[in-house]
């Protein structure tokens, strides 16, 4: 049974490198937009810089680590397969599944930010970074505390987190006001 905490480990370790992914991506989206509205040949230096970061850090680091995360979970199931009939577990899938979405939607932008289409402000994408964070206190309050219920002040907590986001967002904004460089 050593080999199942090996796997375990690597599981973890590709989760920890998938998130990493999800969340500098969008900031990497936030600059490339901003980038985008220069004027030349700023927009164009900067943008093919950017582009290129972003596609090293997509394609290398967080679609194998999601990957691989993913795999190494399912074998943890097939080892021990008890583990998807636990309440916990149940509702870990559902935020897995959210993530996988939060993932796939990402790639979209992605993909349009790719082919200078740019549909959403660097406002949205700073928002839109904090999607894998409240994914990410969710799991972690359920693998934790093991139970179904308790995960919901996980969740509290995550409101709160995100309302004190938010409050940052606007006093950044202001500060970005006043002195654009900031």
């Amino acid at each position: 049974m050593e080999h199942y905490y090996y796997i375990k480990a690597f599981h973890l370790i590709f989760v920890i490198t998938w998130f990493a992914g999800l969340f500098y991506i969008p900031r990497l989206f936030v600059y490339q937009i901003e980038a985008f509205h220069k004027p030349s040949p700023e927009k164009e230096i900067l943008g093919k810089q950017l582009k290129l970061m972003a596609k090293r850090l997509w394609f290398i680091i967080t679609w194998p680590s999601a990957i691989l995360a993913l795999l190494f979970g399912l074998l943890l199931f097939y080892l021990n397969p008890t583990l998807v009939y636990q309440d916990w577990m149940q509702v870990k899938l559902a935020f897995i599944v959210l993530l996988i979405i939060y993932h796939l939607k990402t790639h979209l932008y992605y993909k349009q930010l790719q082919n200078d289409v740019v549909k959403k402000t660097s406002s949205f994408m700073r928002i839109w970074n904090e999607g894998a964070t409240f994914i990410l206190f969710a799991v972690i309050f359920l693998v934790i505390l093991k139970n179904a219920i308790n995960w919901i002040w996980g969740v509290v907590g995550i409101l709160v987190l995100g309302v004190l986001i938010m409050v940052g967002f606007k006093v950044y904004k202001n500060i970005r006001a006043k002195n654009p460089d900031a």
